[in-house]
């Protein structure tokens, strides 16, 4: 995973790399993009980042998976901390984005441990009724790795 802001037009708005590492952990979703047939394919997901790898969970079918299994290179943005001022016309914000390869993660103890880390950043006091649901559902659920290749940050 590499931190490149090389393709930022202005560089002086670049986050430093803890500051966009922050908010990709921190982050409340993030826009996952799909390359389709018919264009780019975004949806808003819940994340946890692992590593070097955001993971999110989905439907065991549907489209998301469909187009990731076609073409696996992915975009990923997190925006956070917004401000609007509208009497300047502008907004002041935050943001993430990262590219990387998707893969949906069928090896249980990796499906377990990515689901366990998005009930631990999303309902960290109730681990134990989060775990019991991972328990109940995991057969159901599907699980995707973003694998990132390189990421920037930017603020305004």
């Amino acid at each position: 995973m590499r931190y490149d802001c090389s393709q930022l037009r202005r560089q002086d708005r670049q986050l430093s790399e803890v500051e966009a590492l922050a908010l990709l952990r921190d982050g409340e979703y993030g826009i996952l993009s799909i390359q389709s047939e018919d264009g780019a394919y975004g949806v808003p997901v819940n994340y946890a980042l692992v590593g070097e790898t955001i993971y999110l969970h989905c439907a065991t079918e549907g489209r998301k998976l469909q187009l990731i299994e076609r073409n696996p290179q992915v975009s990923f943005c997190v925006v956070g901390q917004v401000c609007l001022l509208s009497e300047q016309f502008t907004t002041n914000f935050q943001s993430v984005i990262l590219s990387g390869q998707a893969e949906r993660v069928f090896e249980e103890q990796e499906r377990r441990k990515a689901l366990q880390s998005i009930v631990m950043k999303y309902s960290p006091e109730h681990p134990a009724e989060g775990y019991r649901i991972i328990d109940e559902l995991i057969d159901r659920v599907a699980v995707v790795a973003v694998r990132i290749d390189r990421f920037s940050g930017k603020s305004k």
